[in-house]
């Protein structure tokens, strides 16, 4: 037996006041004179050993009342086998799982009100002097602290089911650091959770035997849960007026099919599609809205179905921009003919390019900081001073596209190759070669032919310079002459640079008349487009890059702002040439639609979702953690099985601390009060 408050044992020297009592209350009797005393006499020894009696029986009952009740106030405690209690006021550590799985229903209601009633119930268990820390998803700061029993209760009651989803190994190291730092002898933790599988990495808990732990299963009712997974446009380019290919996956996690199922799609709020799928259990689909984009600039997008009772992911948001341009600076050789020129003739018909035509005798460097791509169409030589700002354009992620002409300075090409990490200009070679023919397989082509005939007169070279071979494992030939000499070729570790090893006059090659020029030379400008992702996620550390063609960020920092809503957030920047980065640093929480908002002015469209983690609704079962435990010999770990039906404040602290005696004390205290009661007033 152990005694919580063992400085009550003083009081056991109270038992000697009814002795001292009892010896020293001392019964004075008269003498009577009878003529015959036999009978008296046997009456009066009869007498005084029932008074003897009586007082002895009244001084035991007195005694043991007085032993019982200060006992009572020492707090005995039988402990079991497992417990190591210590004397003083104990730190308990309460984890209770707040994430979107614990909104699903079990037999007595959902998920987190019974867990938010079975936390108060280890609450009421403990004493007044002792100190909780409560734990959720959320990780708020004003959870990062000891709470009264009294204030832990209604803090307990504001906990709401969030979009947060945590590893348990990363909330009970952060409950364990803040228990093990504020040095008490007795520190408890208690986990309550449905242990779902996809965050309860029980095996990567460390092991911690300064603290006792507690898991708390709370096992829902098996349903299932359909859900929208992600969604991605078929090409790579929206623009208004144009019919646009939207896919979708759907998800079904549960044992049950679905028949009849439907998805919509809504645009700008407005419904422009709808599409019905069927699955069995435990699989997914892929659906598909075919759509006109009617809305220039900024489109706002969501896919709905209806499934319950889990809903949180029934709805996936995304955002694009159907409004894009492509900066286009174009540096012209001092011999090339202006009137010939085949980036002017493409360019100029087409409003998605926004061209601006400089002299290799007059450039102006400025252009490059608002450029996605830069041409350098037969140039003479390059010099020095555009060498350096080539590196600085594709160290900062631009698109470099290199076309020499006939008669270069070989050595000045070379050094600007080399710095580029592209391969040199050797010797000219003038016989006619025709291209190989494409490589399907190519990434760069993907998407742009429908079938291609293996008939196809391809183009047809009849001067070109042969490439060196050098040690850059990045370089990638899109398209080889027949002789295997590489007629185009990329280095993408740094932006995009593009080498072409013939020129595009006439004299040199038909490339620039051919069918493949046109797709090959947008594929090139496409290819610098920085196309955000669709949509984001809630609660993470999301990187956003935007262009950035602004010098002033400091004095007029860019916002990120929710529709319909007063959310305004500075988020974290750093600015890196042409290219701007916000950190969201978890500080978004809600799902829907945002935008980067400068000056005033509406720039990026933006979305974030719930993350679908919390969608796979697979649990641990009691046997599969008892089991981790056992491997991972977690012997300060133990599972309290079915807690819904348990009440936890008895059967926690006994498990915890051991057996509390003190109201069987109390007990025994009113027993022998009524026992002493009894033998006054009917023991005769």
């Amino acid at each position: 037996m152990v005694f919580a408050y063992p400085a009550f044992l003083w009081a056991l020297l109270a038992v000697f006041i009814p002795i001292i009592i009892h010896l020293f209350n001392f019964r004075r009797y008269t003498k009577i004179y009878f003529t015959n005393v036999r009978f008296l006499r046997e009456l009066q020894t009869e007498s005084k050993s029932k008074s003897r009696l009586k007082e002895l029986l009244i001084l035991a009952c007195r005694v043991l009342a007085i032993a019982a009740l200060v006992l009572a106030f020492a707090q005995p405690t039988l402990p079991n086998k497992n417990s190591t209690l210590k004397v003083g006021a104990k730190h308990i550590g309460i984890y209770l799982d707040n994430s979107f799985s614990m909104e699903n229903i079990s037999k007595q209601g959902p998920l987190l009100e019974i867990a938010k009633q079975k936390a108060k119930e280890i609450v009421k268990g403990f004493n007044s002097n002792d100190k909780f820390y409560i734990l959720s998803n959320d990780f708020e700061g004003k959870h990062q602290r000891f709470y009264s029993k009294e204030d832990v209760l209604e803090t307990i009651s504001e906990i709401k089911a969030s979009s947060a989803s945590k590893q348990l190994s990363n909330c009970i190291l952060r409950q364990t650091e803040f228990l093990n730092a504020a040095g008490a002898e007795t520190k408890l933790s208690f986990v309550i959770s449905d242990a779902q599988i996809s965050t309860f990495d029980l095996q990567n808990i460390k092991n911690d035997s300064t603290i006792k732990s507690f898991l708390l299963p709370l096992q829902a009712n098996k349903v299932n849960n359909v859900y929208i997974d992600t969604c991605w446009f078929e090409t790579p380019i929206q623009q208004k007026g144009f019919i646009q290919k939207l896919h979708a996956v759907i998800k079904n996690n549960g044992g049950a099919a679905v028949d009849a199922g439907s998805a919509k799609l809504f645009i700008n709020q407005q419904q422009l599609a709808i599409s019905s799928f069927s699955m069995d259990a435990n699989s997914k689909t892929e659906v598909l809205f075919s759509f006109e984009c009617k809305t220039s600039e900024n489109n706002f997008g969501s896919i709905k179905i209806e499934d319950y009772p889990i809903t949180f992911d029934d709805e996936l948001f995304f955002a694009f921009n159907s409004k894009l341009n492509v900066y286009v600076c174009l540096i012209n050789g001092k011999n090339t003919n202006s009137s010939a020129n085949p980036f002017v003739s493409l360019f100029s018909t087409d409003s998605l390019f926004n061209l601006k035509t400089v002299n290799e005798q007059a450039i102006d460097y400025k252009l490059f900081s608002s450029s996605n791509v830069i041409i350098l169409n037969e140039l003479s030589e390059i010099s020095s001073g555009l060498q350096s700002e080539l590196l600085k354009f594709q160290n900062s992620g631009g698109c470099i596209l290199l076309v020499p002409s006939n008669k270069i300075d070989v050595e000045s090409y070379n050094k600007t190759l080399q710095t580029l990490n592209l391969p040199q200009l050797g010797m000219q070679d003038s016989s006619k070669i025709k291209t190989e023919p494409i490589d399907m397989a190519n990434n760069f082509y993907a998407g742009v032919f429908e079938k291609v005939n293996d008939k196809l007169n391809l183009p047809l070279v009849t001067n070109h310079y042969k490439l060196q071979k050098n040690n850059a494992s990045v370089f990638e030939t899109i398209l080889q002459l027949q002789n295997s000499d590489v007629l185009l070729g990329l280095n993408s570790s740094k932006g995009k640079s593009y080498l072409l090893s013939a020129s595009l006059n006439q004299n040199a090659s038909n490339f620039a008349k051919h069918a493949l020029f046109v797709p090959t030379i947008y594929k090139i400008c496409f290819s610098s487009l920085k196309a955000l992702p669709l949509f984001f996620y809630t609660g993470n550390n999301e990187l956003i890059k935007i262009t950035n063609n602004d010098s002033q960020l400091n004095e007029s920092p860019p916002h990120i702002k929710q529709q319909k809503s007063n959310f305004d957030l500075i988020p974290e920047f750093k600015s890196f040439g042409n290219e701007l980065f916000l950190y969201t640093r978890n500080q978004i929480t809600n799902n829907g639609f945002y935008f980067v908002s400068y000056k005033n002015k509406t720039d990026v469209p933006l979305a974030f979702n719930f993350g679908r983690i919390e969608s796979q609704l697979e649990c641990y079962t009691v046997e599969n953690l008892q089991k981790i435990l056992e491997d991972r010999n977690l012997k300060s770990c133990s599972i309290i099985e079915n807690a819904t039906q348990t009440d936890l404040s008895k059967n926690i602290l006994q498990n915890a601390e051991g057996k509390k005696l003190w109201k069987l004390f109390i007990l025994l205290t009113l027993i022998f009060i009524a026992i002493e009661t009894l033998l006054i007033r009917f023991l005769k």
